[in-house]
């Protein structure tokens, strides 16, 4: 267990106008964890502002890329201007390596783990000289899952299923920064979407570092061992069993999860998929690679040809699959004949979308140990070519689609005046239409694509 850790830079005990401001980076599963730390803050009588406003900062973190955590330090020196002019604290919290927390204590007043609530709600008191609320933790408990969070939309949520990862990647933070995989009670994961659907809420994404292991470690928390092959079945099914006990949720709302790892990925799921109707068809299946050596390297435990297999799997149960993945580019030892083995298993996974990374050494990790060489230049060489094939391959998909009617759940208001929507299928969507329209459903028909996305014209509510 990580200690508080404090710097202190004068007092904030005079300090009348107790107002937050959240800056998240990385996964959804940050921004969910901050929902929740919100509950803490205006339990204590904090109201949220704009960060201009604000005398206190949240910061999630977020280790996985060096470049999150150069953001950070950048926006610091920009916080710790301001400290000039007037108080303000900076706390942080979510992924951070134990090697970051040097530098990052320079930067911030405090840093806490994700499961030492009631350390910063005891420093807040302090510093603010607040009565702390004891009785916000549930029979003392410190269990973020257990705290109602601060939902920051009235139609979109997302419902942590699990925290950490038992997988270690040889190039992942998360085993450090996040622990093993700890997995969430189904009986509050239920009642939590059940909460959800009757407030109204249209979307709900369970969440989680590999949702399909969720329940694995049940026995093992237990301290004993599968007493049956029925057992271990039943306990490889979890993920399948928590999806048909939220599909039997009445009401019309979408069911979707993130993220998963194809070495986990069930004969059973892909089974269930299609009985389920409110769970939408995409599937987000990271491959970080199409390279079998590279795939061996970064502790992956799945071929290309499996990977394959499973993908064809799935888009013969769910025709109208969007498929994305994650793509390192510029692992450890990568060479050209593996990047375009890449390039190879692109064309043929033909996916929606692709999040690729260049690659960068987060130490601790097994990765760190290896010789980092290939190029920067190279990587982003990489990274450019993949992405002009990602494009072509999601312009063909699109257009795939241009003329046909979809079901839409309006997000928000672009800047320019439109709406932005995606299609139960995940699909980016711009359309005309007025305000009062987010958050609700419509009926749109398909007029034009481009790579990222589609636009359409919206044909009525629902």
């Amino acid at each position: 267990m990580e200690t508080l850790i404090t710097k202190k830079q004068g007092s904030s005990k005079n300090i009348q106008n107790l107002t937050y401001s959240v800056w998240v980076l990385g996964c959804q599963q940050n921004y969910s964890d901050a929902e929740r730390f919100m509950s803490v803050l205006e339990s204590l009588g904090f109201k949220k502002a704009p960060e201009n406003e604000a005398s206190l900062v949240l910061v999630m973190a977020c280790s996985v890329r060096q470049h999150a955590i150069d953001r950070i330090l950048g926006k610091a020196r920009q916080w710790n201007k301001i400290k000039r002019d007037r108080p303000l604290q900076i706390a942080l919290s979510g992924c951070v390596l134990p090697s970051d927390k040097p530098k990052l204590q320079n930067a911030v007043d405090f840093i806490f783990e994700n499961n030492e609530i009631e350390k910063l709600q005891n420093y807040l008191s302090k510093e603010y000289a607040l009565k702390p609320i004891t009785e916000f933790f549930c029979n003392g408990t410190q269990d973020l899952f257990k705290i109602d969070p601060q939902y920051q939309s009235h139609f979109q949520a997302s419902v942590p299923i699990s925290q950490g990862c038992d997988n270690f990647c040889s190039y992942c933070a998360v085993p450090i920064t996040r622990g093993r995989e700890h997995s969430r009670p189904m009986a509050e994961i239920i009642n939590e979407v059940k909460s959800l659907v009757s407030r109204g809420y249209k979307e709900i994404t369970l969440i989680g570092q590999n949702v399909n292991s969720y329940g694995n470690d049940f026995s093992t928390r237990n301290k004993r061992p599968f007493d049956s092959a029925q057992d271990r079945q039943k306990t490889r099914n979890n993920f399948v069993h928590l999806l048909e006990a939220l599909n039997k949720i009445p009401d019309n709302f979408w069911l979707r999860f993130i993220s998963n790892h194809p070495k986990d990925f069930s004969k059973e799921l892909i089974k269930a998929l299609p009985t389920l109707k409110k769970v939408t068809p995409y599937i987000h299946l990271p491959v970080q690679s199409g390279s079998d050596r590279i795939l061996k390297a970064m502790n992956r435990h799945y071929s290309v040809n499996q990977y394959l297999k499973l993908l064809f799997a799935l888009r013969s149960q769910l025709p109208a699959l969007t498929l994305t993945t994650d793509i390192i580019v510029g692992f450890p030892g990568e060479t050209e004949k593996d990047f375009q083995n890449t390039i190879d298993l692109f064309k043929k996974a033909t996916f929606d979308m692709a999040y690729i990374a260049k690659y960068s050494p987060r130490p601790g990790t097994a990765a760190a140990r290896l010789a980092d060489d290939v190029p920067p230049q190279e990587k982003e060489r990489r990274f450019r070519e993949l992405t002009k094939v990602l494009a072509k391959i999601a312009l063909e998909n699109n257009q795939k689609i241009v003329g046909t009617i979809r079901t839409v759940l309006i997000e928000k208001v672009t800047k320019n005046g439109q709406l932005f929507g995606r299609t139960r299928a995940y699909k980016n969507i711009t359309l005309s239409g007025d305000a009062s329209m987010v958050g609700q459903f419509v009926k749109v028909k398909v007029t034009d694509c481009y790579a990222w996305g589609l636009s359409g014209k919206i044909i009525s509510k629902l």
